[in-house]
């Protein structure tokens, strides 16, 4: 049903979008990005499994602890795989980044094992029904949506009515001026790239209960997320979020109409098309640059 594959499309869509914010803030704030985002997604998910299933805590605390710990990977990526280059001008934190993530797919694989994890969730038992009739949904895409659309707004404000985010604006306007007027930036961008993790953390204990839990689930969620933060234009925040919405309406429909084997063709087929029309994004501006 095309209803169906529509509702979780725009679930799916989300998760992209929350990830691809993630992209956005720390290149807003330092003009880098972590490339590991994807195992930050996998790590929220896995660390949310071990705490409510394998120790047997309560879900609530299970994915409290689990995000502060995918922020606390955040600030360590920025610490040990990002600063360390960026503070010389090196652009060695592409490749750092990648390689962070790597070691810590593997750590997962060798600790969590490699089988696939399903984690049980009360909004992902029964579907949806309308007249009687299923919609072959559960309640949990319907809820994706709203969280993830909330986070964005909520982002949006705590960027222009907090003091953190006025520091973060700031930085990104004029990073001499911010330095001059006492702005603490090395602690802004840890925090973009805390807030980074937790956000694709956010995304993997939504996700969890959708999808098997294990250690690879992040690989191709993260290349997906980063080419939605291009697409929608990775200087607009709201932009690479409804550039995640269509991205995974798209992929939804293409999955629901032609099968699952042309999905990924299709839509990283269209990427190149639009961006070979709009080579900064949908949303996106060029860089003015000063001479």
């Amino acid at each position: 049903m095309l209803m169906s594959a529509l509702i979780s499309g725009i679930g799916l869509g989300s998760m992209y979008g929350l990830m691809a914010l993630g992209f956005y803030i720390t290149y807003a704030v330092s003009a880098t990005v972590n490339f590991a985002q994807g195992s930050s997604m996998m790590l929220g998910a896995v660390l949310c499994f071990a705490f409510a299933q394998t120790l047997g805590l309560p879900m609530a605390l299970a994915v409290l602890l689990a995000l502060l710990l995918c922020a606390a990977y955040g600030l360590l990526v920025e610490r040990i795989a990002v600063r360390p280059f960026a503070s010389r001008g090196s652009n060695a934190w592409l490749m750092s980044t990648v390689a962070l993530g790597i070691v810590l797919d593997n750590l997962v694989m060798h600790t969590f094992g490699k089988e696939p994890r399903s984690l049980p969730s009360p909004l992902a038992v029964a579907p949806v029904e309308f007249n009687g009739a299923s919609l072959g949904i559960y309640p949990l895409h319907l809820l994706i949506p709203v969280l993830g659309l909330a986070l964005a707004a909520l982002l949006h404000m705590v960027s222009r009515r907090t003091r953190w985010g006025t520091a973060m604006l700031a930085v990104v306007q004029n990073r001499g001026a911010a330095q001059l007027m006492g702005i603490p930036i090395r602690r802004v961008v840890a925090v973009a790239f805390g807030l980074s993790a937790l956000l694709a953390g956010i995304a993997g204990v939504l996700i969890a209960p959708l999808f098997n839990v294990n250690a690879d689930m992040g690989t191709l969620f993260g290349i997906k997320a980063f080419a939605v933060a291009i697409l929608g234009g990775i200087t607009s925040a709201w932009g690479v979020m409804l550039a995640g919405l269509l991205f995974g309406v798209a992929e939804a429909l293409i999955t629901a109409t032609m099968g699952s084997g042309y999905t990924q063709i299709i839509t990283f087929a269209l990427v190149i098309a639009v961006l070979s029309l709009r080579p900064n994004g949908l949303f996106g501006r060029a860089e003015v640059r000063k001479v």
